[in-house]
């Protein structure tokens, strides 16, 4: 006896068809969502996900047979069986290799990459028309082990303080976790190098001021029961889940953009697949107005070289970038102190 064929539907998104095919294929488990739940999810969002991915070169986390199973990052558009209105961005990588990446032009995009089985959408903080050069500085609060989002989210509030010291506007958000994202929209004036450079130095002001709460240490061993700001987000290739991306864990919670005043007092596990819609229809988007007025970072600049001259240079770069001048020793400080006789 034959097999039953998979149900396939075709969708009018943004005057594109997209195919939805195993619509009743369970994604999330443990809450029963659906890959029919996840591609309407993101339709039910498009505005706020569009302002987040659009001309974004974006790699997707995907999970062909959902969150329990395997996943991989997609960071090339596949050469065969894409819809002729499929954009792409050429990207270069830290190893000098190169990549045609997703570039969602429209809502179909992000539509077809649900059907590809995408939970999770990393776009580069860069458009096409410049990828060399960051249009947004993320800011990535990281609680360590003894903290938590709400600890996050006062570091957050230091950050606001710095920011609006500067005359700058920070755009806050949920991770879908513990922690929780600043965004600045800036000039894309900088390159890669520069923007890290100016994320470490608003990052080591927001410690200075905040000891007890913030660390920049790199390494595990040093942060303490502190937040830390990872500046390695900032790094060619490291990406942040957009605003209203899903988060491929057991509650399917969302990335989602708050208010200043209301992030003290949310629950991050509040915000999932089936509330983000009602709230993004009830409320709007708190990113509304995020590109409205590009900042220009020199002053973060400007305390970079301020610190550099007081000896506190560059930082570690992740594992797989390749050295950089003027990087100290990717050497965990525990292991730099020992002595060739040491046990």
């Amino acid at each position: 006896m034959a097999g039953t064929k998979a149900a396939v539907t075709e969708v009018e998104v943004a005057g594109h068809s997209v195919r939805l095919s195993s619509p009743d294929r369970v994604i999330f488990p443990q809450r029963g969502f659906t890959k029919a739940d996840v591609f309407h999810y993101y339709l039910a969002v498009g505005d706020g996900i569009m302002r987040a991915l659009r001309d974004r070169p974006t790699t997707l986390q995907r999970f062909p047979e959902g969150v329990e199973g395997e996943a991989f990052f997609q960071k090339r558009v596949p050469t065969r069986g894409v819809p002729p209105w499929v954009t792409t961005a050429q990207i270069t990588f830290p190893s000098g290799r190169s990549a045609a990446e997703l570039c969602p032009a429209d809502l179909a995009h992000v539509a077809w990459a649900a059907q590809m089985g995408t939970i999770v959408f990393h776009p580069w903080p860069v458009r096409a028309a410049d990828v060399d050069r960051p249009d947004e500085l993320r800011i990535d609060l990281d609680p360590q082990p003894g903290t938590d989002f709400a600890d996050a989210a006062r570091a957050a509030g230091e950050v606001r303080a710095l920011l609006d010291e500067l005359g700058a506007t920070g755009w806050p958000k949920t991770s879908g976790g513990r922690g929780v994202h600043v965004y600045l929209r800036i000039q894309p004036r900088w390159t890669f190098t520069e923007v890290r450079r100016a994320t470490i130095a608003l990052a080591r002001e927001v410690e200075r001021r905040n000891p007890d709460l913030v660390t920049t240490a790199w390494w595990k061993e040093e942060r303490g029961t502190r937040v830390f700001v990872d500046f390695n987000q900032m790094a060619r290739d490291r990406t942040i889940a957009c605003a209203y991306s899903l988060r491929a864990n057991a509650r399917a919670t969302v990335s989602t953009p708050v208010t200043w005043d209301e992030l003290p007092d949310v629950d991050p596990d509040d915000f999932d697949l089936r509330t983000v819609p009602a709230r993004l229809a009830e409320r709007g988007d708190p990113h509304a107005g995020i590109d409205d007025a590009p900042w220009d970072i020199t002053p973060l600049l400007e305390w970079a070289e301020r610190d550099a001259a007081a000896g506190q240079g560059d930082l570690p770069y992740p594992p797989d970038h390749p050295k950089m001048p003027g990087e100290p020793k990717r050497v965990q400080p525990s292991r730099a102190k020992r002595t060739p006789d040491s046990p």
